[in-house]
This record gives structure tokens, C-alpha cells and sequence, in this order.
């Protein structure tokens, strides 16, 4: 077993184990999160109760695309990705077994894990909840049409989330008015970057107020992920008014043409191509800038409640 995984494996049973011992309230209903909930759900299921599990990510699959962009891109890692446990996986379908619902964040990792055994009977699309925060109400975006059409990367720079993509489509759109800006920290070799085209901005970590200002002063967010199970930075720059262009490969938040555009994954032309819709028709963020703000309202924490209680309610009258 790798270190690091053997160590979540180990607090995740340690966890579940002291959960199953606790004097629990009276309830009809246990919800626990996957690879945390086995012994609890034993205990749980032998005393006649629901058992909803959230499944938090797409799983075995995802870990396996990873490794395959990393054999594919060696000169961008700088650590190759931990094998998991077998028992990890073994331990999660167990947790599938004995789960009445399984909740997923998107169809993406509804598929990833039906691919791997999850049973579609059971599995449940609930996407993740986004709270609109009254700066992100206020915020005024600047539109300056002068001045180039500037792409920003918010988050964790990695293989998963696509950034060698990215970099691709940077080399397609050296010599038009468009710029790259790319917060976040790096978990791709110096090489990699040094070896990035000039049109790209490396900006590191950043604080929210500096976050703040790069949503209020840009013109897209990319996210060209290979696997995220849901990626709330979509719904974070869209409730800005930020137009999001991503891959179907997480949760689905974008409209397309309307809040943004899909393109597939690994395809830095799409990608390049995308961006050029901006850089052709200049008002086009603008434009997209109301539906955006106003599709985030959808994912409010009341909304995700609201179809919580629905999923199980819907559950329980036809036991």
C-alpha cells in the first residue's frame, strides 16, 4: 500500500468505527460519505435504517485517467499519482452494496462509476450547492475592448484539470490580442512552465482579493478538466459573470452559447477555437454576462435541501 493512501484508508476506518459506537439520535435516515461510512453503515442498515451514501468523487476511474495523462506528459510531473488501495475500492463497493441511495455530484461521475460497478438503480444526480456572496452580487465587471481577451485558470494546476491542454491551445493563439492568466499552485514540473509560451501569465497563489480582481478583469474562465466531479470554480466565476468554457467531464453548470461553451476534453484546438469566439465578437462575454449570474441562482444550498428530502421522501414511499 502507498503511504498516503494506507493513511486515509486507515482514519477513514477509524472514523466510520467510532460513528458506528456513538449513541446516535433517534432517526430513520443515516447520510455518510463514501470510503467514511462502511462500519456505520453496517451497524445502520442491521437496525433497519435508510442508508444515503455521497459518492464525493468519480472514483477508480478518475485515478485512472490520471495516470494516463501522466504517461502521456511525462516532462509535467513531478510526482506520479499514488496507486490506490485495492481495498479502498473494495471497501467502497461494499459501501455501494449497502447503500438504499448513492448520491453523485454529476453525470460525469455517475458514469465514471457505473463504469466501475456503482448499481444505476441506486445512483442519484444532485449537484453541488453554491451560496452567491453579496461582494460576488456587487462586483462590477470592466469590459475594456482595447485592451486583449484575457483567459483565467483558477485553481490547482494540474494534469487532471487539463493545464497541459491549455498550454497547447496558448501555443495555437500566440500572435492574437489573448492572454492567459493562471492563478493557483503548481503541481507541474518547472520545465513545463518554463517551456510555456510567452502568452501565458503564471501568477501562483493568490488572495482572495487579488481573486476578486481577476474575475472582475477578465474575459473567460477556462477549466479544460479531464475529471472533476463537479468544479465549483465554474459556479464562482459565472457568479461574477464570467463566461465559463469546460469539457462534459464534471458537473454540468454551463449553457452552451449562453453561459459559455463545452468543448471536448484533450482537444487544445477546441479549446483555441472557443477562445476565439471571444476574440472575434468582442461584446459576446458581455452579453453572456446576466445568464451567467443568473444560473448560479439555481444551485443555491435551499435548492440542493429542497431535492435532498425530495430523493429520500421519493425513496421511502415506494418501499
Amino acid at each position: 500500500m502507498g503511504g498516503r493512501s494506507e493513511a486515509i484508508l486507515k482514519g477513514d476506518i477509524e472514523y466510520a468505527s467510532a460513528v458506528a459506537r456513538l449513541p446516535l439520535p433517534a432517526h430513520d435516515v443515516f447520510f455518510g460519505y463514501s470510503y467514511a461510512s462502511l462500519e456505520t453503515m453496517r451497524k445502520e442498515k442491521a437496525n433497519g435504517k435508510t442508508c444515503v451514501l455521497d459518492q464525493i468523487d468519480p472514483g477508480e476511474k478518475e485515478h485512472e485517467i490520471i495516470r494516463e495523462e501522466q504517461s502521456r506528459w511525462p516532462k509535467y510531473v513531478v510526482r506520479p499519482d499514488e496507486r490506490i488501495p485495492r481495498a479502498v475500492y473494495d471497501r467502497l463497493h461494499e459501501e455501494w452494496l449497502l447503500a438504499d441511495i448513492i448520491i453523485v455530484n454529476s453525470e460525469w461521475s455517475r458514469q465514471c462509476n457505473l463504469e466501475k460497478g456503482a448499481p444505476a438503480e441506486k445512483m442519484k444526480v444532485l449537484p453541488l450547492a453554491y451560496e452567491i456572496r453579496p461582494r460576488e452580487q456587487e462586483s462590477g465587471r470592466r469590459y475594456d475592448l482595447s485592451q486583449p481577451v484575457r483567459i483565467l485558470w483558477v485553481g490547482r494546476i494540474t494534469l487532471q484539470k487539463g493545464i497541459q491542454y491549455l498550454i497547447e491551445a496558448a501555443k495555437i493563439l500566440v500572435g492574437t490580442p489573448v492572454e492567459f492568466l493562471i492563478a493557483g499552485e503548481s503541481a507541474i514540473t518547472k520545465a513545463a512552465v518554463c517551456s510555456a509560451p510567452k502568452n501565458i501569465k503564471w501568477l501562483g497563489k493568490i488572495t482572495n482579493l487579488q481573486k476578486e480582481n481577476l474575475y472582475s478583469s477578465s474575459t473567460v474562465f477556462v477549466l479544460p478538466t479531464l475529471s472533476d466531479g463537479f468544479a465549483l470554480t465554474q459556479l464562482e466565476a459565472m457568479a461574477h459573470g464570467l463566461p465559463v468554457i469546460t469539457t462534459p467531464n464534471c458537473g454540468r453548470v454551463v449553457e452552451e452559447g449562453k453561459t459559455g461553451f463545452i468543448i471536448p476534453p484533450c482537444d487544445p484546438q477546441a479549446l483555441a477555437d472557443a477562445i476565439l469566439r471571444f476574440l472575434r465578437h468582442p461584446s459576446l462575454a458581455r452579453e453572456m454576462a446576466s445568464a451567467c449570474r443568473e444560473a448560479v441562482k439555481a444551485f443555491s444550498v435551499e435548492t440542493y435541501g429542497k431535492q435532498l428530502v425530495e430523493i429520500i421522501e421519493k425513496h421511502s414511499a415506494c418501499r
